[in-house]
């Protein structure tokens, strides 16, 4: 069994890897936010080449140099990618296992919606993190 597993809603599409994550953040930007359908994204990064997908798969371009993929047939958005970094965030609500999610920090803050109450002691970044 692969470290990190999940999918779809209707199981169409699967993903894992054995790998270790780079990070585990959660954005707050408006993309996200439109992209996900919630308040935030919580996900997990990888290598592009450390997680395998297979199943039917739609993408759409979120800004230049962001993909993100789902499912065609149930619309579960399972990852962001940017290919020229070769990173690929998986999305925790489509894991089997959420509960591996460790967040690390917040991101984007500045697009939080005003109901989201950050006490978790976590680092905050008003955009993106530093490098």
């Amino acid at each position: 069994m692969a470290k990190y597993e999940g999918g779809c809603l209707c199981r169409a599409v699967r993903y894992r890897t054995d790998a270790d994550p780079i990070n585990e953040r959660i954005c707050h930007c408006r993309l996200c936010q439109k992209a996900i359908g919630a308040a935030f994204n919580a996900r997990v990064l990888f290598r592009i080449d450390d997680v395998t997908v297979e199943g039917p798969l739609a993408t759409v371009n979120t800004s230049p140099d962001l993909k993100r993929g789902f499912c065609p047939n149930c619309g579960t958005t399972m990852f962001s990618r940017r290919d020229s970094a070769g990173i690929i965030g998986l999305t925790t609500g489509s894991l089997d296992d959420p509960s591996l999610f460790r967040p690390q920090m917040h991101i984007w803050t500045t697009s939080k919606q005003p109901w989201v109450m950050l006490d978790d002691g976590l680092p905050q970044y008003e955009g993106a993190p530093p490098a």
